[in-house]
């Protein structure tokens, strides 16, 4: 059957083309407009933008047409518009982002504190330190990766021990524990005379041998961090 006898105008499609292509130096005004918004542009605004008596709705439909399978579509919003990622690539576009955490002065006072006298206590932390340690502040550098449990201590109470970890000498770019500051670097810098809590670290050369992981008592499995970080039994 040909166009004539199905009653068909051959010609429609010619023209239907045709008014797209004249419609294209105004699609491209559009997008340039939709792509440097910082935010959504309204229907009014993007007339404002094309010469009195060009179809916008006709002009959008064809720019919504051409990015139907790209990786953005242009989308309306209320009676804006603007291109966005396109819906079936969520999954693809989802990252993960490191929120860096300041840790408190109790903190860096703590881990300190257990890099110059580990094996220690969370008792002889707080003597140390001459206050109390919160829960927190441990369960903070737990989660940073710096301080594991060590060996319990073979006293009444038994209670835990604090050791540092590879990810810590990592961290500042220390290869063992020798090359932690000595007092004099640490009066140099000025930390002992800020820091009150630090003023018992590092008073003599010796520095802390790394503990031998083999020699650890192994700990329950299912060890409670924060039993662990009240020093008590898990």
């Amino acid at each position: 059957m040909t166009d004539e006898e199905s009653g068909e105008d051959p010609a429609l499609p010619v023209i239907a083309d045709a008014d797209r292509d004249n419609r294209r130096p105004h699609c491209r005004v559009i997008e340039a407009v939709l792509f440097a918004s910082p935010a959504p542009v309204s229907s009014v605004d993007l007339a404002r933008r094309l010469p009195e008596g060009v179809d916008l709705r006709a002009v959008l439909d064809d720019l919504i047409a051409d990015y139907a399978a790209r990786g953005v579509n242009l989308t309306r919003i209320g009676d804006a518009w603007a291109f966005r990622t396109a819906e079936d690539l969520a999954d693809s576009l989802q990252i993960e982002v490191a929120v860096p955490r300041k840790l408190s002065r109790a903190a860096v006072e703590t881990m300190a504190i257990i890099a110059y006298h580990q094996p220690i206590t969370r008792a002889e932390i707080e003597e140390t330190r001459g206050v109390g340690l919160s829960r927190g502040t441990l369960d903070i550098l737990l989660e940073a990766g710096w301080i594991r449990p060590g060996r319990r201590r073979q006293t009444p109470g038994r209670p835990l021990t604090w050791v540092t970890t590879q990810a810590f000498l990592d961290h500042f770019a220390l290869g063992d524990l020798g090359e932690l500051p000595g007092l004099e670097e640490l009066k140099a810098a000025g930390l002992l005379d800020r820091q009150v809590g630090l003023t018992s670290i590092a008073m003599s050369d010796e520095l802390p041998e790394p503990e031998d992981a083999e020699e650890d008592e192994p700990l329950d499995a299912q060890f409670d961090i924060e039993a662990a970080a009240d020093g008590g039994e898990p």
